[in-house]
């Protein structure tokens, strides 16, 4: 096997049985892997991190449903790229053929007019759109096209798919073979790829090299730190550790750091980061990490996000750095995160509890005979529009989901929950 070819490319799957990771998909009771059984596959968005396997798994796709295959890449097609694989497309099929595949590798790149240029072939069924993004399609893809697509979520691969991985790549790899690989910790190897099954990869690949005519390479949590300090550039290519960035940013301004917030902020503009991406992590630091204790911070976040797409670089890195501030400075709650989390938990552990039978709609006799609405208290008829009644379901009556945060604008509202609710709101 050639050794220019990188290891990633040389280990890529060739059948959906040695694809690794996604169980949730291609698992056994994959919701994707029976659409596949079918043959029978809708457009879709494949959603996910770096690494996860979104153009192997196109490709897998593909080669089990005998497909033809065109490929797109939005980083460097244009509108004039996607009409031409359109056309072939349209060459290709014939009476009662199956739609041949189109995949487009960070649609999310892709302008609204290049989007807008493949709408009506999707719908007519000339091809199969699957697109592959690392950003959040309800942001990128144009709802119309959007819409006629299934989104299929990919996860980062787990501790057990990264050690498939590692032990896989060693056991079959020719050009690892002919290094003696003497596994002793696997804890820095694993942190440092980060559910990336190409970064996992790409460090084999990096202590290969930097053990030529050794004997042995060992592999442990100091070697693998060392190795990557000095080689940082070799398995991130941009020279910034893009989660680790994101995330010393996002805890910076949790931490009201001003100066450590744009610090990091201006480490991901000169790195190249998508300042979309940026604005987006900000609004939900807006909600997660401000929330209730300030809401005019989602109001300011939203119209950054608005602010820098309409005026882009390099004017927009002063829009991002005025809304980094401001939200340092301003007082924190994660009251409203907190409150959802809870009670995402509760219907979970609860299950579909029955509405109760005063907070039901009688649009029909028969409903109102039955109680449907009945002793229902409708709160403008009162004082100050408040009553108290019950709105959760009886099983988990009065209990407590939402407690407010410990800031000036959320002691005014719990003073006025405790007016209203006494006990109920402590």
């Amino acid at each position: 096997m050639n050794s220019n070819i990188p290891l990633a490319e040389r280990l890529r799957p060739t059948k959906l049985s040695e694809y690794i990771g996604q169980e949730h998909l291609v698992g056994k009771n994959g919701v994707l892997k029976n659409v596949i059984e079918t043959g029978n596959i809708p457009s879709m968005i494949l959603w996910g991190p770096p690494g996860v396997g979104k153009t192997t798994l196109a490709k897998l796709i593909t080669t089990q449903l005998k497909r033809p295959f065109y490929t797109l890449s939005a980083v460097n097609s244009g509108v004039k790229d996607v009409r031409n694989a359109i056309d072939l497309a349209k060459k290709q099929k014939f009476f009662n053929t199956p739609n041949p595949i189109l995949f487009i590798d960070e649609i999310h790149r892709f302008s609204k007019s290049q989007q807008d240029s493949l709408l009506s072939a999707v719908e007519q069924g000339t091809v199969t759109l699957i697109g592959a993004t690392t950003e959040n399609p309800s942001f990128e893809v144009i709802s119309p096209l959007l819409s006629r697509c299934q989104v299929y979520i990919l996860n980062s691969l787990n501790e057990s798919n990264l050690k498939t991985l590692l032990d896989n790549a060693l056991a079959n790899d020719t050009e690892l073979q002919k290094q003696n690989f003497i596994i002793e910790e696997t804890e820095a190897l694993f942190r440092f790829s980060g559910g990336d099954a190409r970064k996992l990869l790409n460090i084999l690949e990096l202590l290969m090299h930097s053990y030529i005519g050794d004997n042995q390479i060992i592999i442990n949590n100091e070697i693998i730190t060392a190795k990557l300090q000095e080689n940082i550039s070799y398995y991130d290519k941009s020279g910034e550790m893009h989660y680790d960035i994101i995330s010393a940013f996002i805890k910076s301004v949790r931490g009201s750091d001003p100066n450590a917030s744009v610090y990091w902020l201006a480490r991901m503009l000169e790195g190249g980061e998508d300042i979309k991406f940026i604005a987006r992590r900000l609004i939900i630091l807006a909600s997660e990490d401000i929330g209730l204790a300030n809401p005019n911070a989602l109001l300011l976040a939203n119209n950054c996000f608005q602010s820098i797409n309409v005026i882009g670089m390099p004017e927009a890195r002063i829009i991002l750095s005025q809304t980094t501030i401001y939200m340092a400075n301003s007082p924190k709650s994660n009251s409203a995160y907190l409150a959802i989390k809870d009670a995402q938990k509760l219907v979970q552990e609860t299950g579909d509890l029955p509405v109760p039978l005063h907070l039901r709609n009688a649009p029909t006799k028969l409903m109102k005979n039955i109680g449907y609405g009945a002793d229902y208290h409708y709160a403008h008829q009162y004082d100050e529009n408040f009553i108290v009644q019950e709105y959760l379901p009886e099983k988990i009556s009065g209990k407590s989901i939402y407690n407010t945060g410990n800031n000036p604008n959320e002691n005014k509202s719990k003073e006025l929950l405790k007016k209203r609710w006494g006990k109920k709101y402590n």
